[in-house]
């Protein structure tokens, strides 16, 4: 569990802190069409999304995988 980080004009929990991601983009290398990925946050959950710059979350019950191969799928 991440512990609080405070800044001048907010404090962020270890629910809002992104520890680690993983993000899959292709199938071109340099600016890629398709992008998703699982951010995982300081309390352990996580949180599936598909988009670079506008992200969309997916739905936050289903396992995260398969949300996002569906979501992928489904264009």
């Amino acid at each position: 569990m991440a512990a609080p980080a405070d800044t001048r004009l907010r404090r962020y929990g270890p629910e809002q802190q992104v520890v680690a991601r993983l993000e899959v983009s292709g199938p071109q290398r340099r600016l890629p069409q398709t992008s998703a990925g699982v951010d995982v946050r300081g309390d352990g959950s996580t949180e599936a999304y598909v988009g670079r710059i506008r992200r969309r979350t997916l739905d936050p019950e289903g396992d995260a995988i398969t949300e996002i191969r569906g979501a992928l799928q489904r264009g």
